[in-house]
């Protein structure tokens, strides 16, 4: 056989291969498949210097694989790398080393894609080919960038080990005798309220933001579309700040992202999926390709400064997940993020509890873990539960069409949804512009499986018979301008609701959007249909760790302090109470606020002086210029409503020319209190009356005369207050 004849079958094989293994293309299940190998590849054990587990790229530098030393790999290998290996010939291994890559912009990514081919050598080097079929895909999709080609792989990435132990030994000017730094955490929110989360982290002069989310405004921001952090703290400290790390890709970490890169550009470190939420957000604030995105996957560690942040896998009610391990000079600090322990997830691994456990003996000077659920004892549902309440609940409404309202984040539970419309033979549609969003990122990085021909437009939803669709529709929390409130008040173009709908609300209410809820499930009920919600059945379950979850983190971690986050003052303190039982000294934990600061030494914990910190705000394109004195006047018209006088007086002597007028904008039906309305314009003659006969003439001693003596009037004839607004002109 000649060198011709073996380079063809080679390529053949390459060929065959190219269904199994999609990770040369950007979009769909590729990037699933990739994230899955590398994953395998950052759990290699201390001992595993010849691994086979290469990953391939479509960046134009392959980044080797991360071990981060004395994991386990994973159980289930992929099926697909192996495939790989045996079509492809390849037999490459890898050494603990520090992960280097050539500076990739976002806006140039490469179009080429790497092959292995024939048998590479164990010194990291591989030949690379590219088949015909190959180069013709990416030809096609070179025209389109996707929310992966927008980002990058991390440029700093280190090998785990190799990070904590250059992090952790002294400085060359200084002695090793000396004591360790301290490290400084700034909570500039997530703390005494839900939502909002927002931590800056300080060592040696440099600075880590971790997470920067929004919240949902209260019942008296009246007209306020959301809620933000300050960040006058991160503008004045900026030149310190080495990047943002985000945990997941919820609104309550990443809302708020926009309004801070509009302030200060700084790169941003996330997994995948969290990134490709953030671009979705920047393309809505015109910053898309403006921001350094920085992919880093679960097992991996980036060096920011003199902060290694290792990224630890965990579970939660969005895919991506992760906790962070803070390694700095100071010591070792565990932020959880949002999590939970499930045990039997639907696609991704079990939380890595391996490594919180080995961070755990290896020492850690603090723990930062999520307290919403701490007031649940037990443990918290796996996700699984709920593929069985939908089966019941579709062979129920079998002769009815089927609206499920969820988290729009929530892809594991479209995903069950999706899974459980294809067996029962009905159709999808979606519904919402966030649904729509995410499951577009979603399915383009390969997070959400949809079988062809399943997906149909909400436009062709009335074609087909109510028992052969199923709607997915945001507005779980009762949302004002959410898809499924719009349904209830009859206020959707598109769909509306009546008898033979069955409506599941797969949610739980966030704490002060109860009454919402309450009222659309009404609304719904009164149009004759039948709905179904988390406190009537198991359709839901939290994303978030209950007591019994929380004392396993603690007691695997052993911190030496304990900060409770992610919760209102009721939860913080009985998370504080759990720390205590688990034998933590009171000394220990530290219950903040937001603009608390507090330093953390392995010798000592003490608390700092405030920083800048708070609300801002945001209605419509208004950011910060809603404060307090308009939200005042905003609730003081909702309540008492507005009385409008208008009159012209003469310039010279000051005397009423004409008017008064007085115009009443929800304080009393006019037409029903026309004897009031008289009164009210005979008591603003005869007051600018009295004022041009003592030659008063300063404007705002009339309006203050009119306020003053008008407000008595009303008050005295119907005990209420409304916002009084004189206009005077002068002729």
């Amino acid at each position: 056989m000649t060198e011709k004849d073996i380079e063809t079958m080679n390529e053949k094989k390459l060929e065959s291969a190219e269904g199994t293994i999609p990770v040369f293309t950007p979009a769909s299940s590729a990037v699933k498949n990739e994230q899955n190998d590398m994953l395998l590849s950052a759990h290699q054990t201390r001992t595993s210097d010849n691994s086979s587990a290469t990953q391939n790229k479509s960046w134009n530098e392959r980044i080797p694989a991360n071990s981060n030393g004395g994991r386990s790999k994973y159980a289930n290998q992929s099926k697909q790398h192996k495939a790989f290996q045996k079509s492809a010939g390849a037999d490459v291994s890898h050494k603990s080393h520090v992960l280097q890559a050539k500076s990739i912009q976002t806006k140039a990514f490469s179009s080429k894609t790497s092959r292995f081919r024939g048998t590479a050598s164990t010194d990291d080097k591989s030949v690379q080919v590219q088949t015909k079929a190959v180069q013709a895909k990416q030809k096609q999709s070179a025209a389109k960038k996707t929310s992966l080609q927008r980002q990058q792989p991390a440029q700093n990435l280190v090998e785990t080990k190799t990070a904590i132990k250059q992090i952790s030994q002294p400085s060359r000017n200084t002695k090793s005798k000396q004591p360790k730094p301290s490290i400084k955490a700034y909570f500039l929110g997530g703390l005494n309220e839900i939502g909002k989360n927002i931590t800056v982290f300080e060592c040696e002069n440099d600075m880590v933001i971790v997470d920067c989310g929004m919240a949902f405004p209260d019942d008296d921001m009246m007209g306020v579309d959301l809620v933000i952090p300050d960040f006058t703290f991160i503008e004045k400290n900026v030149e310190k700040i080495r990047g943002i790390v985000i945990t997941h890709g919820h609104e309550d970490h990443i809302g708020a992202m926009p309004y801070l890169l509009k302030k200060v550009k700084l790169p941003i470190y996330s997994t995948a999926l969290t990134l490709g939420l953030i671009d979705g957000k920047l393309k809505e604030h015109g910053l898309q390709g403006k921001v350094q995105l920085n992919t880093v996957k679960p097992g991996q560690t980036v060096r920011l400064g003199c902060f290694g942040i290792e990224f630890i896998h965990v579970n939660h009610s969005i895919s991506d997940a992760v906790g962070l391990a803070i390694h700095s000079p100071a010591g070792t600090l565990l932020h959880t993020g949002d999590f939970k322990i499930d045990c039997t997830p639907l696609k991704e691994e079990m939380i890595d509890l391996g490594r919180i456990g080995e961070l755990g003996q290896q020492g850690v000077l603090a723990l930062m873990a999520d307290s919403t659920n701490v007031d649940r004892p037990g443990y918290t549902p796996t996700e699984r539960k709920i593929s069985d309440a939908f089966e019941k609940l579709f062979l129920q409404a079998a002769d009815q069409r089927i609206i499920i309202a969820t988290f729009a984040s929530n892809i594991s539970r479209v995903q069950q949804i999706i899974n459980c419309a294809a067996k029962h033979g009905r159709k999808v549609a979606l519904s919402g512009r966030s649904m729509i969003n995410v499951m577009g990122i979603a399915s383009e990085l390969g997070y959400l499986d949809v079988p062809e021909g399943l997906l149909i437009d909400i436009d062709l939803l009335n074609r087909y018979p109510k028992d052969k669709v199923v709607l997915i529709t945001t507005g779980s929390q009762g949302e004002p301008m959410s898809a499924l409130t719009r349904m209830a008040f009859a206020d959707h173009r598109k769909v509306e609701v009546g008898p033979g709908d069955c409506i599941i609300i797969s949610a739980k209410p966030i704490p002060g959007n109860e009454k919402m809820v309450s009222t659309v499930i009404d609304e719904l009920l009164k149009r004759g249909c039948d709905v179904v919600y988390e406190s009537s059945h198991e359709i839901h379950v939290s994303g978030h760790a209950s007591q019994e979850e929380l004392k396993i983190i603690h007691g695997i971690v052993k911190p030496q302090y304990f900060i409770p986050v992610h919760g209102e003052q009721k939860h913080l303190r009985k998370h504080a109470e759990l720390a205590r039982a688990m034998g933590m000294s009171s000394e220990n934990i530290f219950i903040g606020t937001i603009g608390d600061a507090v330093e953390l030494n392995q010798n000592y914990m003490k608390q700092l002086p405030s920083v800048p910190a708070g609300r801002i705000l945001v209605d419509g394109l208004g950011v910060g210029d809603v404060g307090s004195i308009v939200l005042r006047d905003r609730k003081h018209l909702a309540e008492d409503g507005l009385i409008v006088v208008v009159c012209t007086i003469s310039e010279d002597d000051g005397h009423v020319v004409a008017g008064p007028d007085v115009v009443s904008r929800g304080f009393v039906y006019v037409r029903e209190s026309e004897r009031l309305m008289v009164e009210s314009r005979d008591l603003v003659t005869r007051v600018l009356e009295e004022c041009a006969e003592n030659q008063i003439h300063d404007w705002g001693t009339l309006k203050t005369r009119i306020k003053d003596d008008l407000s008595k009037l009303l008050y005295e004839k119907t005990r209420r207050n409304p916002m009084i607004l004189p206009i005077i002109m002068e002729i």
